[in-house]
C-alpha cells in the first residue's frame, strides 16, 4: 500500500512551530507507545534543535510494557527525558509539571540567580496527528483547554494552555512529514489513525494488520475472535491474501454476513482497527528500539 498524506495545511504547521519556538522554553514531543519510532516525525529534530526535549509515551497503557522500558531507555541514551501516559485515563499525568521542572532545573536555577522568581515554564506540545496530544493536555491542565477527538487533523492554530503559576503549554497542529522513508511507517500510522481512514483501502490495510497480528500476537488474535486456531500462511501466499483469510474467519465467528450468507469482511475490517485502537485486542508494540 502506497499511503501518503502531507495536506497543504502541514507546510504553514511546520513553520507555525519553526516561528513560535522563540517563545518556548523546552519541547514536549508526544509520541504512541504503540509505535514510538513511526510516531515520531523525523524533521521534528532539526526543528527543535537546541530546545531541550521531553518524550512522552503516551497511550503507554496500549502498549507491551516491557517495550515500554527498552524505548524509554533508548530515548533516555538519545539525551531525553521520558514520561509514560495514559492520557484517556490520566495515569503518569500527574507527574508532567515535576518532570518538566526536572529537565529545566538548571534553567529555572538561573532565572532565579537573576530575580525572575516565579517565572512560569512555557513548552511546546508538538507530535504527529492523533496521537493524543490535545487529551493530554486537557488532562495536564484539568480542564478542557484544546480540542480532542480520535481524528487526526482537529487541532488548528496556536493555542496557549495555562496550567498553572508555574507551566504554559503551547499546543500545535499534529504535524507529518512530506514522505514516508518506507512502507511499514505508513502503515503503522494507518493502523493506530494517524493517517484518515477516508483516504485509505481500509479493508487492505485490514487484511496487513491481521497478518501481522497471524504472525507475531496469534494467541492474542485466538482468543479476541474465539478462533481455534490460526489458518496458517499457505507457500507463496502473501499477507494480503493471508490475512483476507483471517478476516474471514473473525467475521464468521462475529456472525458478520451480507445477504447471501457470506461474511461481511468489509466490517470487520472497520471493527478489527476500531477495537486494536481502543485498546480491546492486547498490549501490542509494534516495532523494538533499534540495536546500538
Amino acid at each position: 500500500m502506497n499511503i501518503q498524506w502531507y495536506p497543504g495545511h502541514m507546510t504553514k504547521t511546520r513553520r507555525q512551530i519553526e516561528a513560535d519556538l522563540k517563545l518556548v522554553d523546552m519541547v514536549a514531543e508526544i509520541i504512541d507507545a504503540r509505535i514510538p519510532a513511526s510516531s515520531r516525525n523525523p524533521d521534528i529534530d532539526a526543528i527543535c534543535a537546541g530546545k531541550p526535549r521531553l518524550i512522552v509515551l503516551n497511550r503507554a497503557d496500549q502498549a507491551d510494557p516491557a517495550q515500554n522500558k527498552a524505548w524509554g531507555a533508548c530515548f533516555r541514551g538519545q539525551g531525553h527525558s521520558v514520561l509514560e501516559t495514559d492520557a484517556r485515563s490520566g495515569r503518569g499525568i500527574n507527574q508532567f509539571s515535576a518532570v518538566v521542572q526536572g529537565v529545566l532545573k538548571d534553567q529555572i536555577s538561573r532565572w532565579r540567580e537573576k530575580g525572575q522568581v516565579g517565572r512560569p515554564v512555557r513548552a511546546m506540545v508538538v507530535g504527529v496527528p492523533n496521537v493524543g496530544k490535545s487529551t493530554f493536555i486537557n488532562k495536564v491542565a484539568k480542564k478542557k483547554s484544546a480540542k480532542a477527538s480520535d481524528r487526526p487533523g482537529v487541532t488548528r492554530g496556536k493555542q496557549w494552555v495555562h496550567v498553572d503559576q508555574g507551566l504554559d503549554l503551547l499546543d500545535t497542529p499534529g504535524i507529518l512529514w512530506p514522505k514516508f522513508e518506507d512502507e511499514t511507517t505508513g502503515m503503522n500510522l494507518a493502523f493506530t489513525g494517524a493517517v484518515k481512514d477516508e483516504i485509505m483501502d481500509v479493508e487492505t490495510l485490514s487484511c496487513h494488520f491481521m497478518a501481522l497480528l497471524g504472525e507475531r500476537y496469534p494467541q492474542a488474535l485466538m482468543d479476541s475472535y474465539k478462533l481455534a486456531e490460526i489458518p496458517r500462511c499457505e507457500e507463496g501466499e502473501n499477507d494480503v491474501a493471508w490475512g483476507y483469510r483471517l478476516l474471514q474467519a473473525a467475521a464468521a465467528k462475529r456472525g458478520m454476513r451480507i445477504s447471501g450468507g457470506d461474511v461481511d469482511t468489509e466490517r470487520m475490517a472497520r471493527v478489527l482497527l476500531d477495537e486494536y485502537r481502543g485498546g480491546r485486542l492486547g498490549r501490542f508494540t509494534l516495532e523494538v528500539p533499534p540495536v546500538i
